[in-house]
């Protein structure tokens, strides 16, 4: 079942489950404005920002540039993830959010376990659930658009059915269940099972996270109940999992198309941040991903875990791309004339095109 938005037709997210695909997930220091523009363009169902500080939106002053919230030009079916455990901060921070970023919809994160973050929300709202309905429904009262939220099990057992339904109740339009404990941290192997008897458990759609590294992983969770899958870590260096399961086609990218695409997210990366505090364009945050497009060339990693530069990149990937023009033109801006795998999304850029 899928809940309506409060203006009385479909939400968001009915809109989006009507379709095949997977999710991609909210992921500090990776699910940011390129690595979401690659997803879209393969076919993810949406993309969640990584999760923003309520208290930060709200008192941080004129942070209208935040990098974390902030779209890429054209950007459409982008999720904004909230944290917090004050209700009318979060409420000021959802009209704030809206204003700046014009997401697709609003989430409250219940799940991220780093220790930084207790006290202030994440996943010490599972030991307090009643405070997180208390946010939701504030949030829910702050907005038009669909608001979900993200758990895990629990913070040390499991109590997911029980915080679920109590989500349910106070108004969330989608749950996203992780399938381990905040206490696992990222441990141990994620519970299915627990997750299928969330989905079975309340009236709103449930989507599954936790160890989805491959299409076939992907498709065989769809059997537990969920309406559909998130994807993190199995994402990265993969865009192309979102195009399998939204088209059905498993085919795997060679090696150049995969280097091609490395460095076109080093570009993406280079337009969206700009110069740094040193003044240098720097895709230094890169060596953590880059090396994962390409795991079957192993003999690339060292320099790719070594680049400060898009031309350092270049350099690194030269021998997978004989006769591919490289860094000296200018860097890519937004994606004009790149085939998107999302048809609405190709409709808003269009539309957006003076």
């Amino acid at each position: 079942m899928t809940a309506p938005s409060p203006t009385g037709g479909p939400g968001f997210y009915a809109r989006r489950l009507a379709r095949p695909g997977a999710v991609l997930a909210p992921m500090a220091g990776y699910s940011d404005a390129p690595m979401r523009q690659l997803a879209a363009e393969q076919g993810a169902l949406w993309t969640v920002s990584e999760m923003i500080s309520s208290r930060g939106l709200v008192l941080g002053g004129d942070s209208e540039k935040l990098t974390l919230g902030r779209p890429y030009p054209g950007e459409a079916g982008r999720v904004v993830q909230l944290f917090g455990a004050e209700p009318d901060i979060l409420a000021a921070a959802v009209a704030r959010a809206e204003a700046w970023f014009a997401p697709a919809a609003l989430d409250l994160n219940m799940g991220c376990p780093v220790p930084k973050v207790r006290g202030r929300g994440g996943a010490c709202l599972l030991q307090t659930p009643e405070v997180a309905y208390e946010l939701v429904r504030a949030m829910r009262q702050a907005t038009t658009l669909d608001v979900s939220a993200k758990i895990r099990l629990g913070w040390d057992s499991d109590r997911s059915v029980e915080v679920a339904q109590g989500l349910a109740a106070a108004g969330a339009a989608l749950i996203t269940v992780h399938g381990r404990t905040s206490a696992q941290r990222y441990t141990g192997e994620a519970d299915w099972e627990a997750i299928a008897r969330v989905a079975a458990s309340v009236p709103v759609p449930v989507v599954g996270s936790g160890d989805v590294k491959s299409a076939a992983q992907a498709r065989a969770r769809r059997g537990s109940g969920v309406a559909a899958v998130m994807v993190g870590r199995g994402a990265v260096g993969n865009p192309w999992l979102f195009r399998a399961l939204a088209t059905g086609d498993d085919a795997a990218p060679g090696a150049h198309e995969r280097a091609r695409t490395a460095l076109r997210h080093a570009r993406l990366h280079v337009a969206f941040y700009g110069r740094d505090r040193f003044g240098l364009l720097s895709v230094r945050p890169l060596r953590k991903v880059l090396p994962q497009y390409l795991p079957d060339h192993p003999e690339l990693r060292e320099a790719l875990v070594q680049v400060d530069t898009l031309e350092d990149v270049a350099r690194a990937l030269a021998p997978l791309l004989p006769g591919e023009r490289l860094p000296g033109e200018p860097p890519e801006q937004a994606v004009p004339g790149f085939p998107l795998a999302c048809p609405e999304h190709e409709e808003q850029v269009a539309a957006a095109a003076p």
